[in-house]
């Protein structure tokens, strides 16, 4: 890291999806002059704008976006590779005297930059992946995380057994390095001057929030962006097609659901998924939790501006 941005001011907005996060970024960056740097896991691939919720166009002409649109779905991207085009983008708007506004909802993106992760620089092994994989099929998801809890038990106790593809990454790591993942994913304070801004809203009202989303994505042509991307070769296992607005879809054009049907299996995905995100905010440094933020003037006298 450069000393341009050694203690500089950077101003986190996390919080579920559907809270406002992008609106209340759009308007402090108009306000404090800075630009938005993307914390958002599924916006990095093209193609993939609605049920994505990029921001769009006008909003993007009106401030400037970072980390959108950067490879096409069936491209790796990894958590190592993010942080380090973050941290460039970052470095980007100091030498320019901007403000970096990271916005978004992916809590391992955010915390690995707010937190100063060490992350693992382990390339994916796709052979290795596929074997371990087909033994969660074949033998259930938790003896996949009980082999893991065999080999780093501090990396098995922070990773649900559910969530199969972070057990099959730390495991991953493991067989490469011969290290556990836990024992190579250390922290250093990052040198900025950090405040987040937390967003919350009561549960019911999250949920209404989202159920109007997804509506609002079905109208404006969600289905037919999942079938352009099948109609371009993405295939359901690539993590862009597996992923939250997009997987749900597959028994639709499977023929085994109806179209009512993936949209509501859409929205109770979409409701566990808002309320996991929270396990990732509430640690993160410079926290303020807001829950109402109409007051916008307010905010931004909490907020320190670059200097000139």
């Amino acid at each position: 890291m450069t000393s341009e941005v050694s203690n500089a001011p950077l101003l986190a907005i996390v919080g579920a999806t559907a809270v406002g996060k992008t609106a209340l970024g759009l308007e402090l960056a108009q306000r404090l002059g800075g630009e938005i740097i993307s914390a958002d896991s599924r916006q990095v691939y093209r193609f993939m704008d609605i049920g994505t919720a990029k921001p769009t166009v006008a909003e993007r002409n009106t401030v400037r976006h970072h980390l959108i649109d950067l490879v096409n779905p069936d491209e790796q991207f990894s958590l190592a590779t993010y942080q380090e085009e973050a941290q460039t983008a970052i470095a980007d708007c100091r030498a320019r005297g901007v403000l970096p506004l990271l916005v978004g909802g992916t809590g391992q993106y955010v915390a690995a930059v707010l937190e100063g992760w060490n992350v693992p620089r382990v390339p994916p092994q796709l052979a290795l992946r596929a074997n371990l994989q087909r033994e969660a099929a074949e033998q259930g998801a938790t003896t996949l995380h009980q082999r893991l809890a065999e080999i780093d038990p501090q990396a098995a106790a922070a990773i649900a057994p559910a969530n199969v593809r972070r057990v099959i990454r730390a495991l991953e790591v493991y067989l490469v390095t011969g290290q556990p993942i836990s024992a190579l994913q250390t922290r250093h304070a990052p040198p900025y001057q950090i405040t987040t801004l937390w967003l919350t809203l009561p549960r019911e009202e999250l949920y209404a929030r989202i159920d109007a989303r997804v509506e609002r994505m079905i109208e404006t042509g969600l289905v037919e962006e999942v079938d352009k991307l099948r109609q371009l070769g993405y295939t359901w296992d690539l993590p862009a097609m597996s992923s939250l607005g997009y997987i749900q879809f597959q028994p639709y054009f499977a023929g085994t659901a109806t179209l009512a049907e993936a949209i509501q299996r859409l929205k109770f995905d979409t409701h566990a998924f808002a309320r996991r995100q929270g396990s990732w905010f509430r640690r993160l440094p410079g926290l303020k939790q807001i829950a109402e933020w109409g007051n916008v003037a307010d905010l931004c006298q909490t907020i320190s501006k670059p200097p000139a």
